[in-house]
């Protein structure tokens, strides 16, 4: 009999920037669980293309490569750090779209977790 690897598990987690998501996927990562953050990605890409660090020039970079490639880009570049990663979980912080979800979807099992804090709770911690 063959034996076949099981699907490795992406947990997605999602939420209004001050929400919460940095401190839900620390917690994971201190469980030794890997976790990519899609800014981290963007960032990567840029330094590929020997761009500068701005917030201008990373928005501009992001909002290109989707236009360019699909609203899935980032979470196609996602999947082979995925695939270098052991073990059977991966956290990916910060999707944007569905499409980066559903990418992910063709190749592993997604469990998508929202995380939800008040507009008060985020304009307190974000300012």
């Amino acid at each position: 009999m063959r034996s076949t690897k099981p699907k490795k598990t992406v947990l997605v987690i999602v939420g209004m920037p001050g929400a919460g998501k940095s401190l839900a996927s620390s917690v994971m990562k201190a469980r030794g669980i890997p976790v990519f953050i899609s800014g981290d990605i963007i960032r990567a890409e840029a330094r590929k293309r020997k761009l500068e660090f701005t917030r201008k020039s990373l928005g501009e970079l992001m909002l290109k490569i989707r236009k360019e490639e699909g609203m899935g880009a980032v979470a196609k570049r996602l999947v082979p750090l995925v695939e270098k990663t052991r073990g059977q979980f991966v956290v990916y912080e910060g999707a944007r779209s569905v499409e980066e979800v559903d990418e992910l979807r063709r190749k592993y099992r997604v469990v998508t977790i929202a995380i939800h804090a008040s507009p008060h709770k985020r304009s307190v911690c974000c300012l």
